[in-house]
């Protein structure tokens, strides 16, 4: 296991190296805020990588790359080994991250503001969300059908949005007093949309009508189609570098986005496995993974039973049983790391450290262990071995000290299937605000370690 920062032990040329590979990622990043365009993006990629719609092809052979879209919101990418039923190398991350949501009913006027009321999805601190500038990403079904795809506010021309705060000077009768994760509460999270008022005094709520307006004239939106919308908020901006030396990331979206992109960047690499290789790329995980596009699903089951009905004279249920028996994963998840300046929560000995290479967590979960997957001795031998024989960075971390608190991932799902499982992945500090921070030697290092993993027989 990696006992030092790695910086110390590159050379000019792997620094170049780590540098390059660090623009693609958040040049990739940029351009994919929502779990939607993430996937969008990814098809894209994986047809140019030669990667077939799995839907095109009545069979399947050693070498195939295929990939499944599951409703525009998660991605499965394969490529066929020798024999599927042997078991699958899969690692398997989520792309969608903590943000605001839209209400179906979202547009109100107060005070001469038109305002968006929003739902927070996942675990954020409110108060990060207020005052700063805001975007608006999704899409939106017209009653003629039509599919309205918006982006507004990453442009540096666009217009952004933000939930008003209150000033310091009257805050403490209201805000002083409430604890930190109540400073801004859930109801309060109104997003500015606009505060011009059409010039007609037969209209009620003026300023909401000349929102209501231009949504139309703009983008062909009426009041009605926000049933028939996806509507996100995530941070305005780009990822940057973050230090004088350049030596980190900061931005939106890295947990767990710098995972799904490191894994595909591996498997792009891999050439006739002997094993078969997947990217399965999630949904809905930073909410308990509900849902048809989330791991809960019976995804893994009917895209693992359609490959194996493509390649299986005899295909039946136990032999899906098996597949997924004999198959190995890598719960590709962030976990926290060491914290220069809350270093109280984290025990020093069990800690993964930003610089340190790709960090392993036998479980994650909350107090006792509960809600967690915990990986096996075997396993974590088998992957050890292979590391080392690589030469792959790694280091073995928790996410806090016991009692502190935890974080689950969807690791316990994967282990549900009798999938052999351990939570591996890049350390970040501020996790889920809205600029976490991740480091360029992981980032690398991740991806060297997730090409690896794809040879483990």
């Amino acid at each position: 296991m990696t006992r030092e920062n790695l910086w110390k032990s590159y050379s000019e040329k792997e620094k170049k190296q780590i540098f390059k590979f660090a623009e693609e990622y958040k040049s990739y990043l940029n351009a994919a805020k929502t779990e939607r365009e993430f996937v969008t993006i990814t098809e894209k990629e994986l047809i140019e990588n030669g990667f077939t719609d799995i839907n095109k092809k009545k069979t399947l052979k050693k070498g195939d790359k295929v990939y499944y879209n599951n409703r525009d919101k998660n991605i499965v990418a394969v490529i066929i080994g020798k024999d599927i039923k042997s078991g699958i190398n899969m690692i398997v991350s989520h792309v969608d991250s903590p943000r605001l949501d839209l209400k179906p009913n979202p547009i109100k006027e107060d005070e001469e503001f038109a305002l968006l009321n929003t739902h927070y999805y996942g675990g954020i601190k409110k108060y990060q969300w207020a005052a700063t500038p805001l975007a608006l990403h999704g899409v939106v079904y017209l009653k003629d059908g039509k599919k309205v795809t918006l982006a507004i506010g990453e442009d540096e021309n666009d217009p952004v949005f933000s939930v008003p705060d209150l000033l310091p000077h009257l805050a403490h009768k209201i805000q002083d007093d409430r604890k930190a994760r109540e400073t801004i509460q859930g109801e309060e999270l109104k997003l500015l949309f606009g505060n011009m008022p059409v010039n007609d005094k037969n209209v009620k709520q003026q300023t909401k009508q000349m929102i209501m307006d231009k949504l139309k004239k703009d983008y062909g939106i009426e009041e009605d189609d926000f049933f028939t919308a996806e509507l996100e908020i995530v941070p305005a901006g780009k990822l940057r570098d973050v230090g004088l030396d350049r030596s980190m990331i900061g931005g939106y979206g890295q947990d767990d986005r710098i995972c799904a992109y490191t894994s595909l960047r591996a498997i792009y690499e891999v050439k006739n496995p002997e094993k078969t290789a997947m990217v399965y790329l999630t949904d809905k995980e930073e909410v308990g993974s509900e849902g048809s596009t989330s791991l809960k699903a019976t995804l893994p089951e009917l895209i693992i039973g359609k490959m194996l009905s493509m390649t299986e004279k005899n295909y039946n249920d136990q032999i899906l049983r098996e597949t997924l028996w004999n198959s190995k994963a890598l719960s590709s998840d962030v976990t926290a790391a060491m914290n220069p300046v809350f270093k109280a929560v984290h025990d020093g000995e069990n800690v993964a450290r930003l610089s340190y290479g790709l960090a392993f967590a036998k479980y994650t979960g909350s107090r006792g262990k509960v809600s967690a997957n915990d990986a096996d001795a075997e396993y974590l031998q088998e992957i050890r071995q292979l590391f080392e024989k690589n030469k792959i960075k790694y280091q073995a971390g928790g996410f806090g000290k016991v009692d502190e608190g935890g974080g689950g991932t969807v690791a316990k799902y994967l282990a549900h299937y009798g999938i052999k499982t351990v939570d591996a992945g890049p350390a970040v500090l501020s996790m889920h605000s809205l600029f976490e921070i991740s480091s360029k030697a992981d980032l690398y290092e991740t991806y060297r370690a997730y090409r690896v993993f794809f040879d483990l027989k």
